[in-house]
């Protein structure tokens, strides 16, 4: 079942106890990110003002006691895309109180899915389908899972390979 940006931040609005992400591409073309990752790669200065939204979510429900935790997977030489990330969004999301981790698959193998998705409660999938090019095809509710298990056990594996960003920075 298709879900759209409302459907979405119900998803954030709603969960009990626990969102995972795993996050898989090297690059994102994400619209409302486009000016940052321009300013970013310019050299100029960061203007956080345009995700002000996400940074007070990620506070609220952090604050309410429930976890966000999100595994990106990174191979080197990084793209202009993870360089933008790890400079600028990441260490952002980790203030706001999300669980960010890094699992540098540049010399090794994991048998992880290349197919990003969220994780809500152990118990909701939501795909998140792109294009070739980093852009957002559609966001996929998977309905009634039959194999969460396998949802699991690559949330499992993710963030028993990854690395905090913190300590993956230093």
């Amino acid at each position: 079942m298709p879900v759209d940006k409302a459907g979405l931040r119900n998803f954030f609005r709603n969960f009990v106890k626990s969102a995972f992400r795993l996050e898989t591409h090297q690059v994102y073309t994400i619209p409302s990110e486009a000016e940052r990752v321009r300013r970013f790669l310019a050299g100029q200065p960061k203007d956080d003002e345009s995700i002000q939204e996400w940074r007070r979510l990620v506070e609220e429900i952090t604050g309410a006691g429930k976890t966000m935790t999100r595994v990106k997977i990174v191979r080197r030489p990084f793209t202009d895309y993870t360089r933008y990330l790890m400079e600028w969004g990441v260490p952002r999301n980790v203030r706001a109180g999300e669980d960010y981790r890094i699992l540098d698959l540049t010399d090794r193998e994991v048998d992880l899915p290349q197919q990003d998705f969220w994780l809500f409660d152990e118990t909701t999938v939501l795909l998140l389908n792109f294009n070739p090019d980093g852009t957002l095809r559609d966001r996929e509710l998977v309905e009634s899972p039959s194999n969460i298990d396998q949802y699991l056990r690559w949330r499992d594996l993710a963030l028993a390979e990854a690395v905090p960003f913190g300590e993956y920075r230093a």
